[in-house]
Order: C-alpha cells, then sequence, then structure tokens
C-alpha cells in the first residue's frame, strides 16, 4: 500500500512476490563503478529501519564507532528550538539484501530516476549518521509532526563488513570540523555570536586586528586576536550577568575591553602602526586566548558587584603593573608550558589566580586549592 504525501511515495509497505518492501523516490548513480542511489525517507521510518551496529561487539567486528550519547540532548533541542529551518546532512546506510531499482523509463535520462525498492526483511545499517539517527528518534518523541519531514539518504550494497568498515574510514577521512571562528561568525542564532560579531566589527580598539575565519593566527598575520578568542573571553566576561538586552550587552563588552586597552599600551601602538601585530603576538601574552579569557573572568568578578563603569573601572588600574612579555617567568606554569601558551583550562584558571592576586581579590576555594597545587609544582 502507498500513500501519496505532496509527491513524495510515503510507503507503509508493499506486497511483491518476494515479500514486503520500502520504496522511496530515488536517483541511481555509479561512483568507483558501484551503484548507489540517493533518496528521501521520512523522519518516522528513521528509527524503524536504520540499525546501529552492535556496541557489545569488539572494535574489529564493528562497521561503526559506538554512540557518543553525550551528543544526542544537544541536537535534539536544535532540532525542536529550530522547527522551521534545521538543517541536517545526508544519512549513509548499506543494504544487506536485494535492491531493486525502477526507472521511469528504460532510456535516457529517466533511467536514473524513478523509485527503490528495499526488502523489508533486509538488514540496513548506517555507516555514516548514527547521531543524527539517534536524535531524530528523540525529538519524535517530544514531536511526532515532525514524522512527516524527509531526510536525504544514500544506500549503498552491502559488500560485507571489509566494505562496511571502509566505507566508513573514508567517509571519515577528510571530515575537518570548521574553526571556532567561523562558527561565530556564521552563527546567527546565538545571541553571544551576534554580540562578539558586533564587537569585532564596530569596537574602536578590536575593529580590523580580529581574524573572523580562522582560529589559528600565521606568524604574519597583522590581527592581533581571533573572533573564537573574544567569542569564549566576551562570554566568560556576561556570565551569570542577566543581560537580554543586545545594545546593554555590547555598550558593557565594549566598554570592558577599552578599559582593557587603555592598561595594555602595546595594543593602541599596534592600531598606530608603530608596532606590528605579529611581533606583539610573539613577545607578550595578552593578545592570545589564555589571557583574553582570564581578563573576561577577571572582569565578570567585578561585574557582578557593579554594573556601573565608575565602580568597576578604577579596580582594574593594577592590570597597568603586569609584565605581560613571554619572558616573563612568571607566566610558566601557569600561562605557558615549556615556552608555549596554553589555553587549556587549567592555565586558564592560574591565569586568573594571577590577575586576581594584583587586584587584591579574594581566591574561591577551588581557586586556592589549585593555586596551592601550582606553588606545590603539582602542575
Amino acid at each position: 500500500m502507498r500513500v501519496g504525501t505532496g509527491g513524495l511515495t510515503r510507503l507503509a509497505g508493499d506486497s511483491t512476490a518476494a515479500g514486503f518492501e520500502y520504496i522511496f523516490p530515488s536517483i541511481r548513480g555509479v561512483q568507483a563503478g558501484r551503484e548507489y542511489y540517493v533518496t528521501m525517507c521520512p523522519l518516522s521510518l528513521i528509527p524503524k529501519i536504520f540499525l546501529f551496529d552492535e556496541e557489545e561487539l569488539a572494535p574489529e567486528v564493528r562497521a561503526q564507532r559506538i554512540l557518543n550519547k553525550g551528543r544526542i540532548p544537544a541536537m535534539v533541542r536544535y532540532i525542536l528550538d529550530n522547527p522551521d529551518d534545521y538543517v541536517f546532512s545526508a544519512l549513509t546506510a548499506s543494504v544487506d539484501g536485494t535492491m531493486r531499482f525502477v526507472g521511469v523509463s528504460d532510456r535516457g535520462p529517466g533511467m536514473r530516476v524513478g523509485q527503490l525498492h528495499v526488502p523489508m526483511a533486509s538488514r540496513v545499517l548506517l555507516n555514516d549518521g548514527q547521531h543524527r539517527r539517534a536524535a531524530i528518534e528523540a525529538a519524535l518523541r517530544e514531536n511526532p509532526a515532525l514524522g512527516d519531514e524527509t531526510i536525504a539518504v544514500v544506500f549503498f550494497h552491502d559488500a560485507g563488513l571489509e566494505r562496511s568498515q571502509q566505507m566508513f574510514a573514508d567517509l571519515n577521512r577528510h571530515a575537518v570540523r570548521p574553526a571556532k571562528s567561523i562558527g561565530v561568525l556564521y552563527d546567527h542564532r546565538d545571541e553571544l555570536s551576534k554580540l562578539t560579531r558586533l564587537l569585532a566589527l564596530k569596537s574602536p580598539v578590536l575593529r580590523g586586528f580580529v581574524e573572523m575565519e580562522t582560529s589559528t593566527l600565521s606568524a604574519r598575520s597583522g590581527k592581533l586576536f581571533t573572533l573564537s578568542a573574544l567569542y569564549s573571553a566576551t562570554s566568560a566576561l556576561l556570565q551569570g550577568l542577566g543581560i537580554d538586552d543586545e545594545r546593554q550587552g555590547y555598550e558593557l563588552a565594549s566598554g570592558f575591553w577599552e578599559a582593557i586597552d587603555v592598561l595594555i599600551p602595546e595594543w593602541g601602538l599596534v592600531r598606530k602602526r608603530k608596532l606590528s601585530a605579529s611581533e606583539v603576538r610573539r613577545q607578550y601574552l595578552h593578545t592570545h586566548g589564555v589571557a583574553l579569557h582570564a581578563l573576561g573572568r577577571l572582569g565578570n568578578t567585578l561585574l557582578h558587584d557593579s554594573l556601573d563603569p565608575e565602580a568597576w573601572r578604577p579596580k582594574l588600574d593594577p592590570l597597568g603593573q603586569i609584565d605581560w612579555a613571554r619572558s616573563n617567568s612568571a607566566w610558566e606554569g601557569r600561562a605557558i608550558i615549556g615556552g608555549r601558551v596554553s589555553k587549556s583550562h587549567q592555565n586558564v584558571g592560574l591565569t586568573v589566580n594571577y590577575l586576581r592576586q594584583h587586584l587584591g581579590l579574594e581566591l574561591s576555594a577551588e581557586e586556592q586549592q589549585a593555586e596551592e597545587a601550582y606553588l606545590r609544582g603539582e602542575r
């Protein structure tokens, strides 16, 4: 039986001489001498027909990695919170059964467009997209109406475990997670991303000196900061302040970084072309992500006491006496490990401690414990 839905064949199963089968609208292609089929599948069918490889199997006899369940809640919220503009890429699956493609004609372009018949008794194994599948299944439990929407699926003939493992390796061989900076640049849902972009483009002390696309700076780059580092630092600065208004957030964050700029003369010298950005990054710590993040956390403490600039600005003055040179031995073990800048959580925390002590601020119990361990050499 087939039920038409807006031109899409949504099937409940079709009785044939061989038994029951799923039928998908499909396009046939050839890759590396093997046929494959690009189809549309209703989300309601995804949990029913696509299987995970068994988690209890040893890695050498699986064709997939074990599901990372910690990733699923965020993916589910992404679907449910953005029902009008979520985007999921195609799933890739192998079918251990005899698929049958029926083109709309026997010759010409119609040979590549038609319907794909997949026996229901077949074992359909996901080669790529297991986390998307799990997220779709969970989202459907909360919003069953999503079941009528579709996702693209690429079907291959199952050529055995070795081929399935190779497909997984090949599909992930060249996958590169985009730099966090470009993620911030292109994210129009996240309010903090919007605010960070606004700072990078409009703040008088940041404009023109923030790398918007990559999260690392080349030795010859004329930029002082990366967008990802500014994002992390501004997130730490505004955390827990309950600021929902974009304008207020921008004014507060911009005012804070302008106040920091006054206390770090090298930033201004770069803007005046008296120092090169590469020279400053090479010689000083204050443009690096670990320092920006630490400054953001320090500012957050002051802003929690008062949002009034007249109250928190004077408290920052001791920062002007800090020796930010990377050659300063005080940074070793805090922000620098073996001569290299480190932005690990532990190093950010120890850098915050150093700044707090210069401002005469008390350390929390956790910070004090980390500081004592650092002083004992347990880092």
